[in-house]
């Protein structure tokens, strides 16, 4: 059988019924971010701080000490920003030292570390290097080895878990030249022949894929006879006959991943490589950056210690007008943003870490919204940290070693962070991901009234069933513990962080409120509304945070680990998050977006263009999108093997 050779048409509804499909539609853990945004602050969720076992803890901690040894006597960072490339011997001897199988069970050849300390091994490792952290996550916690822990099949895991925990590389394939976010187009088919599939199709963005060994691929299997079909995941032997690697990209930052361009022509693929039944590819992609998600946070927690670190240094050697610029109030006030934010973001990422390793709690919001706050949030320390540095922040590593100065690569860290805004789910993508979780409750029991397809009998019952769930629901939201002066009083030392927890309790109602009147006076419509959602969210991300920050000084304080400077770095950061928050609630009802809509339509139409004139576009010729027809490669293949 031959592939297809046109891309499915998908119309927008379509688009959101796969998504819709895709998603895990039942609720059998408890969510302590899905209870925050329904207005029910359940501290219990959280607090006392989970914790690793000591078993975990030894284990961990063993192999960091194994990995920092290795980092500090055997990464050169700065060749690998150079040079664009990491050098085989390094991946060789990360190798060597197991850091390939880090999330691997030990009865596979792996190491079998949680999600805590594989994330400090993430952040660690990252901090040499970003593009050495790229190339350890994308093989772990999307590639191969999570999917195969999730949904592989014990025959899958003897064959393939071995190599990866050791020897091979692995990478993720969903993303095609002209498919992103919108999986429901994906045109790389996979037709069934026999005991096997054949493969036809391009995938862009791959990350790991010029130096991988192994893939997960996500390919349209079409109906048929036998054949459920739908998108399907595989694994796919990258020295298969009919794979060539056409392009290794280059970006603004990260200028070490081995990221390419992977054309399959006629690429057979045998059945037993198949992940799951057909049809289960996205929600098995879904499932697996539950966690896999979490890999970026702990990339933004190291970004954001060096951050500081620089900056505390930096400003206590730097004069400005007779004193230290710490001590001017313009950079003190970034230096107090970066301490109390990275504070943050090591909370937030261990807390859902731990919370991932004890598997009591649902956590596919939290791991979203730690992906979302700490991309965020770290982009913006390191663009403080440039404005601290001032011109020194602007000119490169070599630059400033070149004349004589510390060789300090802030310029790389603020394009090094640059990209997780946009991959492992866009800002805008992870708004609406979020979103739609949140309100899932209320889609539960009165999403048939706004769906225009369903007939005036679902709606009643839609109705009646809406009536009884909002009638016990919405009176809890009026009032609760955050109303009480002594509420939370075991969070109160030198510092009040109770008043905090109040803060977060009582602003959980208000947000739950919002979201109920938004989908009263918008209904159907609400799902348009991608600014008002994003700012819910992003409401829910800060309440989020302010928890996690006070959870882990309390227990900091009780461990007697720098408790007292724990609270201060929580109150600092609870109280400009707050400052943040009561901004996001003024612009839910106040703010451009219907303007905006005006001003989009100007533009697209070419109402504008005449803003366009007196420049030079150095933009060279070619579609915006390039051709990914099916067919065989005439390029030459650029894979290449380490080994």
């Amino acid at each position: 059988m031959s592939a297809p050779t046109t891309k499915p048409t998908v119309t927008e509804r379509e688009a959101r019924q796969v998504a819709e499909a895709a998603r895990e539609q039942d609720w059998r853990k408890p969510s302590f971010a899905k209870e925050l945004f329904l207005g029910r602050f359940r501290l219990d969720l959280i607090h006392p701080h989970p914790m690793p076992t000591d078993e975990a803890t030894q284990r961990g901690e063993e192999f960091l000490a194994k990995l920092r040894d290795f980092l500090e006597t055997k990464v050169d960072g700065a060749l690998i920003e150079r040079e664009a490339r990491i050098p085989d011997e390094v991946i060789t001897g990360l190798k060597e030292i197991g850091a390939l199988g880090m999330k691997i069970d030990t009865k596979y050849g792996g190491l079998g570390l949680g999600q805590v300390y594989y994330n400090k091994a993430l952040a660690l490792a990252g901090s040499a290097s970003p593009a050495i952290g790229v190339l350890l996550s994308a093989h772990q916690s999307i590639g191969v080895p999570q999917p195969l822990k999730l949904f592989g099949t014990p025959e899958q895991k003897e064959r393939f878990l071995p190599r990866c925990a050791r020897t091979d590389i692995s990478a993720f394939l969903l993303t095609e030249p002209d498919v992103g976010s919108d999986p429901a187009r994906l045109a790389a088919s996979a037709v069934p022949d026999g005991d096997d599939y054949i493969l036809d199709g391009v995938k862009l963005w791959t990350t790991n894929g010029v130096v991988a060994d192994l893939l997960v691929v996500m390919a349209r299997v079409p109906k048929s006879e036998g054949h459920k079909g739908g998108i399907t995941a595989f694994v796919v032997e990258t020295n298969s006959p009919g794979i060539t690697v056409e392009n290794r990209n280059a970006f603004m930052g990260l200028r070490g991943i081995e990221n390419g361009v992977t054309r399959f022509h006629q690429v057979r693929v045998p059945a037993a490589n198949r992940i799951g039944p057909e049809g289960a590819g996205l929600k098995i992609a879904l499932t697996t950056l539950n966690t896999g998600r979490l890999s970026l946070p702990a990339s933004c927690v190291a970004a954001g210690k060096w951050c500081l670190k620089i900056a505390r240094e930096w400003s206590a050697a730097r004069e400005q007008w007779g004193k230290p610029v710490a001590q001017h109030e313009a950079v003190g006030a970034k230096i107090s943003f970066i301490a109390a934010t990275t504070f943050a973001l090591e909370a937030v990422t261990d807390l859902a870490s731990q919370m991932a390793d004890e598997d009591r709690n649902d956590i596919r919001i939290e791991g979203a919204l730690a992906k979302l706050y700490a991309s965020e949030m770290g982009w913006l320390m390191a663009d403080e940290l440039v404005q601290i540095r001032g011109g020194r922040g602007f000119e490169t590593a070599d630059s400033l070693r070149a004349r004589g100065e510390r060789g300090v690569p802030a310029e790389q860290m603020l394009r090094d962070l640059r990209i997780n805004r946009i991959f492992e789910g866009s800002t805008e993508i992870m708004h609406l991901l979020i979103a739609r979780e949140a309100v899932d409750a209320h889609l539960s029991v009165a999403g048939d009234l706004i769906d225009p397809d369903k007939s005036l009998q679902q709606k009643a019952k839609a109705g009646a069933g809406a009536g009884v769930f909002y009638a016990k629901w919405l009176p809890k939201l009026v009032a609760g513990q955050g109303q009480l002066p002594y509420a939370y009083g075991d969070f109160k030392h030198e510092v009040d962080l109770a008043t905090h927890l109040r803060y977060v309790e009582r602003t959980s109602r208000k947000l739950a409120r919002s979201t109920f009147y938004a989908m009263s006076r918008w209904q159907g419509r609400m799902e348009t509304k991608q600014g008002f959602l994003g700012r819910i969210v992003d409401i829910g991300a800060e309440l989020f945070a302010m928890s996690a920050v006070c959870v882990r000084a309390e227990h900091l304080r009780a461990q007697g680990e720098h408790g007292r400077e724990a609270y201060q770095l929580a109150d600092a950061f609870c109280r400009q998050s707050r400052l943040r928050i009561e901004e996001l609630f003024g612009r839910l009802w106040h703010n451009t977006d219907d303007l905006d809509r005006t001003v989009v339509k100007g533009v697209m139409s070419g109402t504008y263009e005449w803003l366009e004139d007196g420049i030079v576009d150095s933009s060279t010729d070619g579609p915006w999108i390039a051709d990914a027809t099916p067919g065989p490669s005439e390029r030459e293949n650029v894979h290449r093997e380490i080994r």
